[in-house]
């Protein structure tokens, strides 16, 4: 009876959808993206008119110290001139992933609710991740040629072109999957928090969103880490940096 409770009653990945051309639109996660994105830009206009060399304010020096942060492992990676669009990139997956999952510790009526963590929905970081592979071929491409590019692919020989594909395809899907995977578990966690006695369940609930706030950080750094990884493929070799 109980394992049957369970199974009627914990229903993560539910979401409110619209049917607009045959096509099926999960609004919850279009309004946390749109509110997300709405903030992140926002918040870089206001820095950007309020910034002062003199009189920092604690916005101010908290988007500084990410962007020295992010241009500290860009340039480590593949050198800040050889793909200099990847710092604010970065910056702007990072405070989007962030405040995109924070914005689930607002409480909303009805089930499921109206703000959850946008990452819990795949098709918004499958479509991340493509953002960021795309990207970073289409830029290695730019600047080496195509044959310069996926010259790595035949790498140590050509009989690896087989594994380096299918590691060059698993890319979007783990980088999209890893994030995913970690914020929907809080989903179910807080699916199941849910079936606690009235009487106690704001004790779980406080906790777990308070460890939320934390894996919510935590995984917008990775993801936003990974991408700058990931441009390392479009680093000069050693003979290009010797030519210049």
């Amino acid at each position: 009876m109980s394992g049957q409770f369970l199974a009627d009653d914990i229903q993560p990945g539910l979401h409110h959808t619209a049917t607009l051309f045959g096509l099926t639109f999960n609004v919850d996660t279009i309004l946390s993206t749109v509110i997300a994105g709405l903030i992140v830009i926002g918040l870089g206009l206001w820095v950007a008119k309020s910034a002062s060399a003199k009189a920092p304010s604690r916005t101010q020096l908290a988007f500084e110290s990410i962007t020295d942060y992010a241009e500290a492992q860009v340039e480590g990676t593949l050198g800040i001139k050889t793909a200099p669009f990847v710092v604010p990139l970065a910056m702007a997956l990072f405070l989007f992933i962030l405040i995109a999952n924070w914005l689930a510790v607002i409480p909303t009526p009805g089930h499921p609710e109206y703000l959850p963590p946008a990452a819990a929905d795949v098709n918004l970081t499958y479509a991340l991740a493509l953002v960021v592979i795309v990207t970073m071929h289409f830029t290695g491409v730019r600047r080496k040629g195509v044959r310069g590019y996926y010259h790595h692919m035949f790498q140590p020989h050509w009989a690896m072109f087989p594994i380096n594909l299918i590691e060059e395809l698993a890319k979007p899907v783990t980088l999209a999957l890893r994030l995913f995977g970690n914020i929907f578990s809080g989903t179910i966690m807080i699916s199941l928090i849910a079936l606690f006695p009235a009487y106690i369940l704001w004790g779980p609930n406080v906790v777990w969103k308070t460890f939320d706030l934390f894996i919510g950080a935590i995984q917008a750094f990775i993801f936003a880490l990974l991408t700058v990884l990931y441009f390392a493929s479009i680093a000069p070799s050693p003979e290009e940096k010797a030519a210049h």
